[in-house]
């Protein structure tokens, strides 16, 4: 994935190359990330301390040292090295995505964005700033991948058939998510990746693959930009991905708090939000490979899931007392495959819940979105062909959260509601074409407790005050004799904030 390769600098512009081939370049920043990178939302590295940054490559998308008053951008991608747990080598440092403004005089209203000045190298005396807040940075963003084309490490691609006007207005989406997006104006939305992995991301493969099927459930991308493979595979790295912004629609998470606040019944779009997530799953498995899950890729699977469990159980030790109980899920999957049973497998989307989903203003029409899988989890896994049902369990915990965490605070009628919106969406997957989720309760219950305990993980080290939400699926899950679809178990208290779970 590393791309040293310098920029190609016109000949009337020697300021160019020698900025990201400047040997003190990423020294002279490291003291100002090493303290604004462990503040950012996307960073994955939390609770370990950064003990340095390796420059993977560097581009300028506008000169940074020359002078005038005009903002420069550069582009970086860099390896935060940390301090190391048992489980990872000091070579398992994450790959991240920098968009940095460079400004002799930043303007007031950049403040907020402001990282530091370096003390020495290429750019002293200048401000560096995130550049995914200043305005005209994006817009030059948004210019760039309206025209295909490479530049220095980067490549910038555009769909054929796809209008993009140039000089939209731009705008941060301010909320906390794992990676950055930007909304031009009322017509297309940017994300860029800020954990970057080798490969293509799911996102952008996904959503193309549908883009040529009848299935209109998922915006096709317009444009996109990436890194030139340098590691023999052909395969780039995608760094950033420009789709429809679908304006007007409200995410599914929003709409199910609504709901639970005015106590309204949410079975009739939990319907069809089953029947859309059917029609995506049917149009990627008649689109993309399958195969057939059979008794040693159920074995491994399980196996898997239990790990998951153990290493969750030591770092949460309020899960340690259910692990047993917890543990026959697992079994219980694993034991499919020893009946002789076999299970299809497909690409899915990998981190379902009603935060991924969209329902139009005008119809009441679903769309899917954000395919990029669970972002903590490694890109091999994300694109690993897994039962539909995975999915499938990962929204059945998403209404679970809702009734737990929305103005009813998981008092018994938001629990019934939970309970009665689950089997909906259920039902709406059936009528759709899908195969009844509830027809595979062994894997549907070892799905739901896996994401369970993925969900205990992430609030105890994001969101302690949320984790109460989890553990009544885990007492829930780990109760003997208990189906999958079951309501939710005791009251929990409810969480201090609202925002969609992990």
């Amino acid at each position: 994935m590393p791309d040293t390769a310098p920029t190609r600098a016109p000949r009337n512009s020697p300021d160019r190359r020698p900025l990201v081939t400047a040997p003190d370049l990423l020294s002279s920043l490291v003291p100002l990330l090493a303290v604004w990178v462990p503040r950012q939302r996307w960073f994955a590295g939390k609770g370990r301390l950064i003990t340095g940054f390796t420059l993977l490559s560097a581009t300028e998308l506008l000169p940074c040292t020359g002078g005038g008053t005009a903002p420069g951008l550069l582009q970086l991608l860099v390896r935060a090295q940390q301090s190391t747990p048992p489980s990872r080598t000091a070579a398992d440092g994450d790959c991240y995505q920098l968009l940095l403004g460079v400004h002799p005089a930043p303007p007031p209203q950049l403040a907020p964005a402001v990282i530091g000045r370096p003390g020495g190298g290429p750019l002293r005396g200048r401000t560096v700033y995130d550049a995914l807040l200043d305005n005209r940075l994006c817009g030059l963003l948004l210019e760039r991948l309206r025209t295909p084309g490479r530049l220095g490490a980067l490549r910038f691609h555009r769909e054929p058939d796809a209008d993009i006007p140039s000089g939209l207005p731009a705008r941060p989406i301010a909320v906390e998510q794992s990676n950055s997006s930007l909304v031009y104006g009322e017509s297309f939305i940017l994300k860029v990746f800020r954990r970057i992995e080798p490969g293509i991301n799911p996102d952008l493969e996904l959503s193309r693959a549908l883009a040529g099927t009848p299935c209109a459930r998922v915006p096709a991308p317009a444009a996109w930009f990436e890194s030139a493979a340098t590691d023999g595979s052909g395969e780039a790295t995608t760094l950033g991905v420009l789709q429809p912004f679908l304006a007007g629609s409200t995410d599914g998470w929003q709409l199910a708090l609504n709901a639970l606040a005015v106590r309204a019944d949410f079975t009739g779009p939990a319907r069809a939000l089953g029947h859309a997530t059917a029609e995506v799953h049917t149009a990627l498995a008649q689109t993309l490979p399958t195969t057939e899950l059979r008794r040693p890729q159920l074995e491994e699977i399980a196996a898997r899931m239990h790990q998951r469990l153990a290493a969750t159980a030591r770092a949460v030790p309020v899960l340690q007392p259910y692990r047993a109980r917890l543990r026959t899920a697992f079994d219980a999957l694993a034991a499919v495959g020893r009946d002789g049973r076999s299970w299809a497998a497909q690409r899915i989307h990998g981190d379902l819940h009603l935060g991924q989903t969209l329902r139009s203003a005008d119809g009441g029409r679903w769309s899917l979105i954000d395919f990029e899988g669970e972002p903590a989890r490694p890109l091999a896994e994300r694109r690993r062909l897994q039962p539909a049902v995975r999915d499938v369990a990962a929204m059945l915990r998403s209404f679970d959260y809702a009734a737990r965490s929305g103005p009813a605070g998981g008092d018994p009628w938001a629990l019934d509601w939970a309970q009665r919106t689950r089997a909906a969406y259920c039902r709406g997957y059936a009528e759709a074409g899908g195969l009844d989720p509830r027809s595979a309760p062994e894997l549907m219950r070892a799905y739901e407790t896996d994401k369970a305990v993925y969900e205990v993980l992430y609030e105890a080290r994001h969101r302690p005050d949320w984790l109460s939400v989890p553990m009544a699926a885990i007492r829930r899950l780990a109760a003997d004799g208990e189906p999958a679809g079951h309501a939710p178990g005791p009251d929990a208290p409810r969480p201090s904030h609202r925002r969609p779970h992990p």
